[in-house]
């Protein structure tokens, strides 16, 4: 396990706590009393910490290295062997920062597309640290519309830096393509759930990122640009992304008081990357939960709430 800087006094009794079970189990010495009385030390501290963190801390858990990523939660909430990756775009190529395919929880079949990062610098460079290019979103759109024939609902995991910036990606139409997604997404007949995992950067997230039920993680964020980006353009550096973070009102208990997401999905205690089994089991739940509601609406009322949802956003003088 990986500990953040603010996070040392976490890293320092779970050590002892760790210690205190190895001495036990090599010596044979009765340790509980001092291992129990560690462990509460080490929740009272956890609760602690995670009671009071600040925007750039949420920041920094969002992108923990040990975090569940898109394909963990497929592999992990969808039985055994029933998801099926489906690849490429048909036009260009197969973009691998973002990941889909059909898979079932319990006897529903959805249609499961994500953002998907790296765990080591090689499957980060393959992965291109989550950034799409536009045959990713294409390859989005591709598996939406096939969702949309068959009639399955559509679940998407948000966890994204921003789509790439490169000049190929400009080339080949970047915001061309999630304009497209956007546009298309609106129209789509079927139910859509968009879950956002983590980072939730900019239009690489909106990408994917329009639907019915519209969920943050408690420890995600979701922004038209990142804290280092902010800080940069306003200051030339990043020494102000701290300072950045806090006006961007981009935490997911900034966007549910502004009626930008509908739903706030509650982590173990220490964040998802302490307990990721944990995690799965909620994220599973609220997947079936947000299906029950969606499922009950007629296709046209689902569209015309879904378009309503996002007029509605935001305040304009005419």
């Amino acid at each position: 396990m990986e500990y953040l800087d603010f996070e040392k006094p976490i890293q320092e009794i779970q050590d002892q706590y760790l210690n205190c079970i190895l001495i036990e189990k090599k010596s044979g010495v009765d340790m509980k009393d001092v291992c129990d009385k560690l462990q509460f030390k080490l929740e009272e501290t956890i609760k602690k910490i995670h009671s009071n963190l600040t925007p750039w801390q949420r920041i920094q858990l969002s992108r923990h290295p040990n975090r569940p990523y898109t394909l963990d939660y497929i592999q992990s909430i969808t039985k055994k062997n029933s998801f099926i990756e489906l690849h490429g775009d048909r036009n260009f190529g197969d973009d691998k920062a973002i990941v889909g395919g059909f898979g079932k929880i319990d006897d529903v079949t959805f249609m499961f597309i994500g953002t998907q990062k790296g765990r080591n610098t090689k499957d980060r460079q393959y992965r291109r640290f989550g950034m799409p290019n536009p045959e990713g979103y294409r390859k989005a759109l591709r598996l939406m519309k096939l969702a949309e024939k068959f009639k399955k609902p559509v679940v998407t995991f948000v966890d994204t830096p921003g789509a790439f910036p490169g000049i190929e990606a400009e080339e080949r139409g970047q915001g061309e393509a999630i304009g497209r997604n956007i546009y298309e997404m609106m129209c789509l007949k079927v139910p859509i759930i968009v879950l956002i995992i983590g980072e939730g950067a900019s239009g690489g997230a909106l990408g994917i990122g329009i639907g019915d039920m519209v969920s943050m993680m408690e420890n995600s964020w979701f922004s038209v640009i990142s804290p280092e980006s902010c800080s940069t353009i306003l200051w030339g550096n990043w020494d102000k992304k701290e300072k950045s973070a806090e006006a961007l009102k981009l935490t997911a208990e900034d966007m549910y008081k502004l009626n930008l997401i509908d739903d706030i999905i509650k982590e173990p205690l220490g964040g998802a990357h302490f307990y990721p089994e944990k995690t799965y089991k909620v994220i599973k739940k609220q997947i079936i939960k947000y299906y029950n509601k969606l499922s009950k609406i007629d296709i046209v009322s689902l569209i015309r709430e879904r378009k309503n949802k996002y007029i509605s956003i935001g305040f304009f003088d005419e």
